[in-house]
């Protein structure tokens, strides 16, 4: 007869382990001898080494009984059920770990693959930091609160990127961040982003940004980390260009 040291050492487990098995009746707990010792027989070995086996395999506490209670053919196929359960958890750790490798690089953070491809495509081109920081920033807003324009928005923003008038305005836009407001370059780079967007042909079934609730709208658009009062006038230039027909 083993002590309940004895045996943990026997089967590789710790003596809390064992307690554990016993208040969740997993583990027969046997009577107290005359010393106030429990003492456990070689059933209690068997059935332990049983358990053990089963939790280091993955199998969770509450679903051991099912499996040494199991006939054969039935044990087989909750093997088999708790065998998917744990590829699922496998690939759910795969993407967590995937996930943690990218938090040393803050443009990926919060960011779908194909978002970080293209924050990597503005670095290529030469776009400053603080610039693709903002982009940054907005795609991350656009994913959480409207990520299905988001998704079907950014392989166009991407494909643009081959566009060389489209990177002029882009690098021009950068650049703006520190003009003044009164900057005469400013209504040249309005002309050429209202040029741009006219003829730039959009698919016809993107989601509407339009039927984006009013307050989801506000702020994926008016986020900016930066105070760039040229930007400010950009718009306003834009805005009046475009409702008086250019």
């Amino acid at each position: 007869m083993l002590t309940i040291s004895q045996l943990a050492a026997h089967i590789g487990c710790t003596v809390k382990a064992i307690r554990v098995y016993h208040r969740r009746g997993l583990l027969a707990e046997p009577e107290r001898d005359a010393s106030g010792y429990r003492r456990y027989d070689a059933q209690a070995v068997i059935d332990l080494a049983r358990i053990v086996t089963l939790a280091k395999s993955g199998v969770p506490l509450a679903r051991i009984p099912s499996v040494l209670d199991a006939q054969p053919d039935e044990a087989a196929g909750e093997i088999d059920r708790i065998d998917a359960e744990l590829r699922d958890r496998i690939r759910e750790l795969q993407a967590r770990r995937e996930q943690l490798r990218q938090l040393d690089r803050p443009d990926r953070l919060c960011l779908p693959p194909e978002a970080v491809e293209h924050m990597e495509r503005l670095r290529e081109l030469g776009l400053s930091e603080h610039y693709r920081r903002v982009v940054r920033d907005g795609w991350i807003l656009a994913f959480a609160l409207a990520p299905d324009f988001a998704r079907a928005y950014l392989p166009i923003r991407t494909g643009l990127l081959d566009d060389e008038e489209y990177v002029a305005v882009q690098r021009a836009y950068d650049a703006a961040m520190d003009w003044d407001a009164d900057d005469p370059r400013l209504e040249a780079l309005a002309d050429a982003a209202i040029r741009l967007g006219e003829r730039m042909e959009l698919p016809s079934d993107l989601p509407d940004f339009a039927k984006l609730p009013r307050e989801t709208v506000d702020v994926v658009t008016g986020h900016t980390e930066v105070d760039a009062p040229a930007w400010r006038r950009l718009d306003e230039i834009v805005t009046r260009r475009l409702a008086a027909g250019r």
